[in-house]
C-alpha cells in the first residue's frame, strides 16, 4: 500500500460516520461534546486517519436514539459496528499497526491507574468534606473519573483484542497454545483469546483524562448545559443499553446476558464464605439501586483479597448472576502486584477456572515491558522463580518477540538467558523469533 494511501474500508467507515453526524445535532449530546473536547480528534476521524474509538459511537448512536427515536438507532448499530470492525482490521494490517497499538496499549494503561489514583484521592477527599457545595463537587469529579476509568478499561481490553488478532492472522502457529493446565497452574496455558460480542475500540483521539471535569474534562458537567448532552437522551440512552452494552463502556458483556441477581443461600459461618456472601449480598442491592460506582469499590476491594478466596467468590458472583462484575474484577486483579497476580492465577488454574486464569494472565502482561522486566528480576530476588517464570511465560505466548526483546534493556546479564530459556520452552519458533529480536534490538544472543 503506498504512503498515505487509506484501506477502502477506513474510508467506507468514515464516509459512515461523516453521514451518521449529518443526521445528528452536532453542538448538542455526546457529539458536542467529543467537537468540544477533541476537535482535531473528530476530523481525523472523519477524514479517515483515524478510527474513532467504540465507545465514542455508541455515545454518537445514542444521540441519534435521542434525535431520531431509538428503532432508528438500533438498525444502525449493527451496520455501525460491521463498519467499524472491518475499518479497525483494515487499519492495524498496516505496516507498523503492533507497534502503534503496542504503544497505545501503553498509554491506556497509565490512563487506567491515573484514573484510580484519582479516585482513591477523591473519595479520601469526600470522607473528610464538611461543605454541602464540597461534597457536590467532589461527588462531580467521582463520575467523571469513574468513567475515565470504564472507558480505559474497555479501550485496554479492545487494544489487547486487536494486537492478539494481528499475531493470531500473522502467526498461526501460536494460537495452539494447548488446552490445559498443569497440575501448578502454569504448564501449559489455553490458546486463543475470546473476543467479546461488542468490545470498544482505542484509537488516538478522545484518550486524555483530565483531573477533573472542571479543567477540560472529556465528558459534560450536569452543570454546563453547554457541554451536557440533551436531557432528553438520557432515557433513550438507559433503553439502549440491552442493545449497546451496559452504559456503551463496560469490558464485559451487557449484563442482560446473565440471569437476574438472586441473593446468595442462607447464612454461613466461615468467615471467608461469609465476607464472599455479604458481598455479592451488598452487589446485588447496588446493583439494584443503580449505584454503579458504589459497586465497582466493592469488586476493587475483592480483588485485594487473599488469592484462595477469589474462585468461591466467582462462582458466587455467577451464581448470583454476576458474571459481569466477575468480569470487572479480573481487570482489576490483572492491576495487582506481580506476586499476586501469580498467586491468584495459579489460585484460578487450582480451582478448575483455567479460563479465568488465562484471562487474568493475558490481562496482567499488558503491563509495558520495562515494568514486566523489573517484576521478573523482583520476583526472583525474592526467591520466588517459580513465579517469575510463569509470568514470563505468559508474556512471551501474547506479546510479540519484539515486545519480549525489550525486556532485556532493564538487565541484559540475567534477562537475555532467562527470555531465551523461556521462549525455547514455548516453542522453537518463540526462541527463533526473540533470537532474531534480540539481535535487531542490538544483542548478541
Amino acid at each position: 500500500m503506498a504512503v498515505g494511501q487509506l484501506p477502502d474500508q477506513v474510508r467506507e467507515f468514515a464516509r459512515y460516520l461523516r453521514d451518521l453526524l449529518g443526521r445528528l445535532d452536532q453542538a448538542a449530546g455526546w457529539c458536542g461534546v467529543f467537537w468540544q473536547r477533541d476537535p482535531d480528534g473528530m476530523r481525523a476521524c472523519l477524514d479517515g486517519a483515524e478510527v474513532p474509538p467504540w465507545d465514542v459511537v455508541q455515545a454518537l448512536l445514542h444521540d441519534l436514539a435521542a434525535d431520531r427515536g431509538i428503532p432508528e438507532a438500533e438498525r444502525e448499530t449493527d451496520t455501525a459496528r460491521a463498519l467499524h470492525r472491518a475499518s479497525v482490521a483494515a487499519y492495524d494490517a498496516r505496516p507498523g499497526g503492533h507497534e502503534l497499538l503496542s504503544d497505545r496499549l501503553d498509554m491506556m494503561l497509565t490512563e487506567q491507574r491515573i484514573a484510580l489514583e484519582r479516585q482513591a484521592d477523591l473519595t479520601r477527599q469526600l470522607s473528610a468534606a464538611v461543605d454541602a457545595d464540597d461534597v457536590d463537587r467532589i461527588n462531580l469529579d467521582l463520575a467523571w473519573v469513574r468513567d475515565d476509568h470504564d472507558r480505559a478499561t474497555a479501550r485496554c481490553a479492545e487494544i489487547q483484542e486487536r494486537m492478539d488478532r494481528l499475531v493470531e492472522a500473522e502467526r498461526p502457529s501460536w494460537v495452539d497454545l494447548g488446552t490445559a493446565v498443569s497440575g501448578d497452574g502454569f504448564g501449559v496455558f489455553p490458546g486463543g483469546p475470546a473476543v467479546p460480542e461488542a468490545s470498544p475500540s482505542s484509537s488516538s483521539p478522545f484518550l486524555s483524562s483530565p483531573s477533573s471535569p472542571s479543567s477540560s474534562s472529556p465528558f459534560p458537567s450536569p452543570d454546563d448545559e453547554l457541554r451536557v448532552p440533551r436531557q432528553d437522551a438520557a432515557p433513550a440512552a438507559e433503553a439502549l443499553d440491552g442493545a449497546f452494552g451496559e452504559g456503551g463502556y463496560e469490558p464485559v458483556p451487557a449484563a442482560d446476558s446473565e440471569p437476574a441477581p438472586q441473593a446468595p443461600p442462607g447464612p454461613v459461618e466461615d468467615p471467608a464464605a461469609r465476607a464472599t456472601s455479604d458481598a455479592v449480598r451488598e452487589l446485588i442491592q447496588l446493583r439494584g439501586e443503580g449505584r454503579s460506582g458504589e459497586a465497582h469499590g466493592v469488586l476493587v476491594e475483592a480483588a485485594g483479597w487473599p488469592a484462595d478466596r477469589l474462585p468461591l467468590f466467582a462462582a458466587e458472583l455467577h451464581r448470583a448472576g454476576l458474571g459481569a462484575d466477575w468480569a470487572t474484577l479480573l481487570w482489576e486483579a490483572a492491576s495487582l502486584p506481580p506476586d499476586r497476580l501469580v498467586a491468584l492465577a495459579d489460585a484460578l488454574a487450582g480451582s478448575g477456572r483455567a479460563d479465568d486464569c488465562r484471562k487474568l494472565l493475558r490481562q496482567g502482561v499488558a503491563r509495558p515491558a520495562p515494568e514486566i522486566a523489573e517484576a521478573i528480576i523482583a520476583l526472583i530476588d525474592a526467591g520466588r522463580e517459580r513465579e517469575a517464570r510463569a509470568l514470563l511465560d505468559s508474556y512471551l505466548r501474547v506479546r510479540t518477540p519484539e515486545d519480549v526483546a525489550r525486556c532485556a534493556h532493564t538487565d541484559p546479564r540475567r534477562l537475555i538467558p532467562l527470555l531465551l530459556e523461556t521462549a525455547r520452552g514455548v516453542s522453537e519458533e518463540h526462541h527463533w523469533d526473540l533470537v532474531h529480536a534480540l539481535r535487531v534490538a542490538g544483542f548478541s544472543a
